[in-house]
């Protein structure tokens, strides 16, 4: 057992010499397991340990006296011990959601919290190849991609790593028993109202018994071809979304011609990076949201805008764009100064506003529609967002139109229609971004002073 875990430790580069390592011990067989044979192990890598425990003050006494076990264990091993109080049933009452996930979260974010602030290098934690079986055939149920199958790393980004991870439960048992090592056991993982109690005490067993004594080992080698794929594949969906992905978080927008052009095996790796920048995570994500945009990229989706675990796909005028439902839609309705700079909410512009006293070299141009005649228009301007029913008759043009119709024509989606700039002089629209002045107020050669509106881009792509 210690040497295969060293072996594991080697192989995946788990640690460097010297490194304060965290051993997240919450009192069960695993974690209890993994302490000891790290501290059989510390000296190959001169590692400083320290206990890590999480009370999710979910089992009343139990948890309190989970506490208690791992900090008398860490006395007379004579090791740092900090422990996190998590409040998840508080938590649960006041934000919803999944006790599993919520409780998940937590550990994870104190683990990677030490790391980040530099208390410690790495977060050793007790998942075995049991454990990653569990959640490879979990996530097949469920319909995951590849990215799915590859299952629980050995090690994260962040730091924290898994030396139990080639190792099955009842060879950790068998470790605890032979050297007589006390343990606790956490009634909760006997609850059949959670999926991975049933998947590990009666659907794994029972596919075991039935169709392949070795299917733990199966899941696991899938696991691990499947982590393969996905590594070999970061670097080129990585290098596809620098170029084609426009993202501005919680907001990712990219050409829906452009997605359904690729490789189904490179489209749905690309849409679960989208994903994951718009969001942050892919937690909930499964196949069949994957699915689902690059239906709306190949225009076959019923669809035209739907949700997704956290996020709304909204195609329009040849893009897609993932962002959080409601992203954007702001009214507003702000006094601007003259001359001087404004900057719409959601319009991915700034206006600058430039008065120029007209002389020889006055400014006028015929050509740039942006250029309104100041001496016929004066007072006080305010910008706003485009709303339903707004019109007005763009220079060039003989009648008003609809600056929805304008927007239209310009294939602007529409989820930038929503606040869209238009400048407004008592009420009436003077000038609207990209279209420019209102015909009766644009500037003439015989203009005495110009106001010119500039419209200074960000890089959205899509304005």
């Amino acid at each position: 057992m210690l040497q295969r875990v060293a072996g594991t430790i080697e192989r995946h580069a788990m640690f460097s010499p010297g490194q304060r390592v965290g051993v997240a011990v919450s009192g069960g067989a695993d974690s209890v397991a993994l302490l000891y044979l790290l501290l059989d192990l510390r000296a190959r890598w001169d590692l400083r340990l320290s206990l890590l425990h999480v009370n999710h003050h979910l089992r009343g006494e139990e948890s309190e006296g989970d506490a208690r076990f791992v900090r008398e264990l860490a006395r007379s091993l004579e090791l740092e011990f900090r422990c996190h109080e998590a409040d998840v049933p508080g938590i649960l009452n006041a934000e919803g959601g999944n006790l599993e996930q919520t409780a998940r979260r937590i550990r994870r974010e104190f683990f990677v919290g030490l790391i980040r602030s530099g208390e410690l290098d790495r977060v050793a934690v007790g998942h075995t190849r049991s454990d990653q079986a569990e959640t490879v055939l979990f996530r097949i149920l469920r319909g995951a991609g590849t990215a799915g199958l590859a299952g629980i790393r050995p090690v994260t980004a962040e730091g924290i790593v898994r030396p139990l991870i080639d190792v099955s439960r009842a060879e950790v048992l068998e470790y605890l028993r032979a050297r007589q090592i006390p343990w606790r056991e956490d009634s909760s993982n006997q609850d059949r109202r959670f999926a991975r109690n049933r998947i590990r005490h009666d659907l794994l067993p029972a596919l075991e018994r039935d169709w392949n004594p070795a299917l733990t080992q199966v899941l696991a080698g899938m696991a691990e071809v499947a982590r393969d794929e996905e590594d070999y594949w970061q670097e080129v969906v990585s290098s596809a979304a620098r170029r084609h992905l426009i993202a501005r978080p919680p907001e990712v927008t990219f050409e829906a011609k452009w997605l359904a052009g690729l490789h189904p095996a490179l489209a749905r790796r690309v849409v679960r990076a989208a994903i994951e920048q718009a969001r942050g995570d892919l937690r909930r994500v499964d196949m069949i949201h994957v699915e689902r945009v690059l239906s709306l990229a190949r225009g076959a989706a019923i669809a035209r805008r739907f949700e997704i675990p956290g996020l709304e796909a909204w195609r329009s005028c040849g893009w897609i764009r993932l962002a959080p439902p409601g992203h954007g839609c702001l009214d507003y309705d702000i006094e601007v100064q003259v001359p001087g700079r404004a900057r719409p909410p959601g319009s991915g512009i700034e206006l600058e506003l430039e008065l120029l006293l007209c002389s020889s070299d006055c400014g006028y141009n015929e050509k740039e529609y942006e250029q309104l005649d100041w001496g016929r228009v004066g007072g006080a301007l305010r910008l706003r967002n485009w709303r339903p029913g707004d019109q007005y008759r763009p220079r060039g043009r003989a009648n008003p139109v609809k600056v929805n119709t304008l927007l239209q024509h310009a294939r602007i989606p529409l989820w930038k229609r929503r606040s869209w700039p238009v400048l407004t002089r008592e009420g009436a629209i003077i000038w609207v971004a990209r279209f420019g002045a209102a015909a009766e107020l644009a500037a003439t050669p015989d203009s005495h002073a110009i106001l010119k509106v500039r419209e200074i881009h960000d890089n959205s792509g899509i304005l």
